[in-house]
């Protein structure tokens, strides 16, 4: 299956804790490399890094992998996410240790059941705005989702 998402990490000071992400790791549960978001003003804006996925495979353990780093200001860390199936970016913010979405008003992420077997990767759902005039798809019900995270 080809998914493809673009991830934005955005933290204060963080040029450090970002340099090993920039050059690929085959160690890491996920795949790929970050690069650094440059200003037009050269390195003005300095505090973003972006990568892109192509399979949902390759970004098993990115998010549980970014908690793990040692941040130097943890509270500034946001970890920006855009599926292909999502109609707006969702955000990921450090909480007690852990990067958790946080809900964005006029949003709401739907859940796809959870597939027959772990041989299929978990599905991040899709993030849909709320505010237009249509008709949403229907929830799938939290006991039915996949419990394995997707990132």
């Amino acid at each position: 299956m080809s998914v493809f998402a673009e991830v934005v990490v955005l933290a204060l000071n963080a040029d450090e804790v970002m340099e090993p992400l920039t050059r690929d790791d085959e160690t890491r549960s996920w795949r790929g490399r970050f690069v650094p978001i440059e200003s037009q003003w050269g390195r003005s804006f300095g505090l973003g890094w972006a990568t892109e996925f192509e399979r949902m495979r390759t970004r098993s353990g990115l998010l549980r992998h970014l908690e793990s780093l040692a941040w130097p200001c943890p509270n500034s860390v946001q970890v920006l996410i855009h599926d292909q199936d999502d109609e707006c970016f969702g955000l990921w913010m450090m909480h007690d240790g852990r990067l958790v979405e946080v809900p964005l008003p006029r949003t709401e992420r739907f859940h796809l059941p959870a597939p027959p077997t772990d041989e299929f990767p978990p599905s991040p759902g899709y993030l849909l705005r709320t505010d237009e005039d249509r008709e949403l798809p229907e929830q799938t019900p939290p006991e039915r989702r996949d419990p394995r995270p997707a990132w």
